[in-house]
């Protein structure tokens, strides 16, 4: 079986990356086709993929400011030759959901989250000036009836959380099964924890609420290390005062330290699904985030519920007064927090779980494709 994996572009190795690198494991023939590939910037087991790149690749500054090729996009993604696959399956965020398999291929989505800017979190990423929202309403209007069309395209789809579902069914009108999406359990792993500082690791963006964590821990005078980068770092940095250090963008295996030492995860924005925390829990490390979206799926609350033994404290709103109030609940009862029973948890959602659960989904998606039947899901 000739198979295609489609992903939106790869010049990191974020959340969504890392997803295709355990599907890169479990179909190691596959091509992979994306929009922009920054080789340096992805791990070994993807570089050795025969990979395909659009006409993005070659456009000017497309490295740095990909994203101003946005209307291109559609095109790109449309323009890949998938003839002669059997089996195309997309890791979307954006646009790769819309490439065009042939009439007899199954067409599978792994879908991260319907297109966030377009139908959920405009103001998130874009602000609320009024000039730029006129600015952008023709290209954004055009986006969503491609978004549109081009989920028929889709045989199946598969989403990352409930959450997640939810979307889909919301803006496409489709049902989505949910497979978690895959943890390294066997590298993220507990040590002997050494440290007194909080944790945060996150892209340095608008949406991931950085800045609500550094207001709050400034008011609470507690160390806190932020691991992460992007184009907020200047600006949060000014933010900051004594006692938040940032580190920028680390190694896995710094990355295991830091997480390992820390007292607990701070993870103050909504997610789809959110890997960190689970990376934190796999190393024995409680969790104290927003309570909605993925998080709320992947972390049990303190007190713990159903005989589970809890892995972090929630927070209700999104304020530092909010999450201060978590952070002085957690250290009023670290103690309830087992670091066993924390990594217990995060097990369940181990690589191979994720690759037992893709494998058995793809294989009843195939049992249940007939010629000329219309598209399961």
């Amino acid at each position: 079986m000739k198979i295609a994996l489609v992903h939106d572009w790869l010049n990191g190795m974020r959340g969504g990356e890392k997803v295709l690198e355990v599907l890169c494991e479990l179909y190691p023939s596959a091509e992979i086709f994306t929009l922009l590939l920054e080789e340096e910037k992805v791990s070994p087991r993807i570089r050795g993929m025969t990979i395909h790149t659009s006409f993005i690749q070659k456009l000017p500054l497309s490295r740095r400011r990909y994203r101003y090729y946005l209307p291109l996009f559609p095109r790109a993604i449309e323009s890949f030759d998938l003839g002669g696959f059997d089996l195309v399956i997309s890791t979307s965020h954006a646009v790769a959901k819309g490439c065009r398999p042939p009439p007899s291929a199954l067409s599978i989505c792994y879908c991260f989250t319907p297109m966030r800017y377009l139908w959920f979190f405009y103001r998130d990423y874009f602000g609320a000036g009024r000039a730029r929202k006129l600015l952008l309403k023709p290209v954004f209007d055009y986006l969503r009836r491609w978004d549109l069309r081009s989920a028929d395209r889709v045989g199946r789809f598969l989403a990352i959380s409930k959450t997640v579902a939810d979307r889909i069914d919301r803006v496409y009108n489709r049902k989505a099964g949910v497979i978690y999406p895959p943890v390294d359990t066997e590298f993220f792993t507990p040590g002997s924890p050494e440290g007194d500082y909080f944790l945060v690791v996150s892209a340095l963006v608008p949406y991931k609420k950085i800045g609500l964590a550094i207001e709050a821990f400034r008011r609470l005078r507690l160390p806190l290390k932020i691991a992460g980068t992007g184009p907020e770092a200047g600006k949060l940095k000014k933010q900051a005062g004594e006692g938040i250090d940032f580190f920028g963008w680390v190694e896995d295996e710094e990355l295991r330290e830091l997480y390992r030492n820390c007292r607990a995860l701070v993870f103050p924005g909504l997610e789809d699904f959110g890997i960190v925390p689970l990376e934190a829990q796999a190393c024995g490390r409680p969790v104290i985030g927003f309570g909605e979206g993925g998080l709320a799926e992947t972390t049990v609350p303190w007190p713990g519920d159903g005989g589970r033994s809890p892995t972090g404290v929630f927070f209700p709103e999104q304020t530092p007064e909010s999450l201060a109030g978590a952070v002085r609940h957690f250290l009023d009862r670290e103690s309830d927090f087992d670091p066993r029973k924390i990594r217990e948890h995060a097990r369940r959602f181990g690589r191979e779980i994720f690759k037992e659960q893709f494998a058995a989904a793809v294989e009843a998606a195939r049992k249940r494709q007939t010629p000329g039947s219309p598209p399961p899901g």
